[in-house]
Parts: structure tokens; C-alpha cells; sequence
């Protein structure tokens, strides 16, 4: 039997790099996906190629804004009403930045933390309810290294992360005895379509700092979602799971 048969599953950021990898890591393993995606050409771009690598595959795309908590309660009230249950909701939504802090506007900063922030608020809230009358589900958050060491200069990604940390943290506490596992991955560098634009003379010092000795892929962190999301990971929560091949100080 695949690990997530005949759950219900909702991925914020699914259309691509680390959040694409995880929506075809759960069809795989045989979750029905509900991805989302800032625009509509993006989510029926990813769902024709989902759609063709897995034929039958139960696979939609929506796009709510995600730091609008009323749009967000609508579309994902849409997917109860349709599937009538979530089981699994990934909030990979989010952007990085390296603006020096000499340079930051509060506007900038304001916009990392909606939509890494807010934003894991906004669709965490309006599924919670749905899995506290099913007495189980998942919740599950991406986190990064830098939430755990910092980075040298934009200062709002791993303070945003150090927040999901922290949401993950205490709503583990919360949930727990209704049901509900929270857990959280923190990648590291991972070779994402942004990451594959960065010049050979760049990554390769940054390869030779990893022990393992290469890039994080799109699909490890994607196995490690699907490890947190299944029964083999039914008595985890509240752990922040680093994916990052010891890229660490």
C-alpha cells in the first residue's frame, strides 16, 4: 500500500522547486493534491504535467492569496467541501531575500513576513477546524538552516523562518492531543530553477562547505515530507527536521 493513500493533501507553493517536488512525491505515494499557486497559467501549467506523469492521478491547482485570510478561508473551505477532509497541509509558500539591513524599507519587510508568516497563519487556521472534527491530520512547514544560524544580510527570510520554528514549536503542543501532528523542514542550499542561474564559480564553494559534497535537490526535501506526512512518522512532532547535508556552523 502507498504511504499516503486516500489522504487529502493541500500544497502552498506546489507549482514549483521544492513545493512541486513534494505535490509529485505525494501523488506518488498516492495522496490526492490540492496545489497552490500565485498564478493560473503556473497551477494549470503543473497540473497538465502532473496530470501526464501520473494519469488518474486525483491532482487540481488553485491560486488564493495566501496573506489574505478570507480568500484563503473560501478556497480552502472549496476543498473541504469537495473532498469533504484535509489530511496533509504543506505550507511551502514563501520568497527569500539578501537586502542589506542599511537598505531595508519596512514595506520589504512587511511582504517576507505575510507570505512566510502570515501567510502559514492564514492556511493553517482555516484547515485546523476541519482536522479537529476528524481527529487527526498534518500539518506541515518549511523552515530553512538559516532560521537556526542567520545569514549575512536580509534580515526579514531567517527571522521569518525563526518564526515558523516557533509557530511550529508551540502548535505541536497545542494540537497533539487532538490528533494533529506539526512538524517543520529546514533545507538547505537546494538547487532550485533560481539556484541553477548562479554562476559555477559560486556554487562550487558552496558545495565544497557541505560534507556531504553537493546541492540539497528539490526531491529530498520532498522524501522528507512525505516521511512526516505517513504513519511512519506517527509519533513526530514539534521537530524542525534539517535537510541540509550538514551545511552548518
Amino acid at each position: 500500500m502507498k504511504r499516503l493513500e486516500n489522504k487529502v493533501a493541500i500544497v502552498t507553493g506546489g507549482s514549483r522547486g521544492i513545493g512541486f517536488a513534494t505535490v509529485r512525491a505525494f501523488l506518488r505515494e498516492g495522496a490526492a493534491v490540492i496545489l497552490c499557486a500565485s498564478r493560473q497559467e503556473t497551477a494549470d501549467k503543473a497540473v497538465a504535467q502532473l496530470r501526464e506523469e501520473f494519469p488518474g492521478a486525483v491532482v487540481e491547482g488553485i491560486i488564493p492569496n495566501l496573506t489574505d485570510y478570507a480568500d484563503v478561508k473560501e478556497a480552502f473551505g472549496k476543498v473541504i467541501e469537495k473532498y469533504g477532509r484535509v489530511d496533509i497541509l504543506v505550507n511551502n509558500a514563501g520568497m527569500s531575500d539578501s537586502t542589506p539591513f542599511v537598505n531595508y524599507t519596512d514595506e520589504l519587510f512587511a511582504k517576507v513576513m505575510g507570505l512566510n508568516v502570515q501567510a502559514m497563519f492564514n492556511c493553517t487556521h482555516a484547515v485546523v477546524g476541519q482536522m479537529v472534527d476528524q481527529g487527526s491530520g498534518v500539518i506541515l512547514n518549511t523552515s530553512s538552516m538559516v532560521s537556526l544560524h542567520g545569514q549575512p544580510s536580509g534580515i526579514a527570510y531567517p527571522t521569518s523562518k525563526a518564526a515558523v520554528n516557533g509557530f511550529t514549536n508551540s502548535l505541536a503542543r497545542e494540537l497533539g492531543p487532538k490528533g494533529i501532528r506539526v512538524n517543520a523542514v529546514a533545507p538547505g542550499i537546494t538547487e532550485t530553477d533560481m539556484m541553477k542561474s548562479v554562476p559555477k564559480q559560486v556554487i562550487d564553494p558552496l558545495i565544497a562547505a557541505v560534507p556531504l559534497r553537493r546541492l540539497g535537490q528539490p526531491e529530498d526535501i520532498a522524501n522528507a515530507f512525505v516521511f512526516l506526512a505517513s504513519d511512519e512518522g506517527a509519533y513526530i512532532t514539534g521537530v524542525v527536521l534539517s535537510v541540509d547535508g550538514k551545511a552548518r556552523s
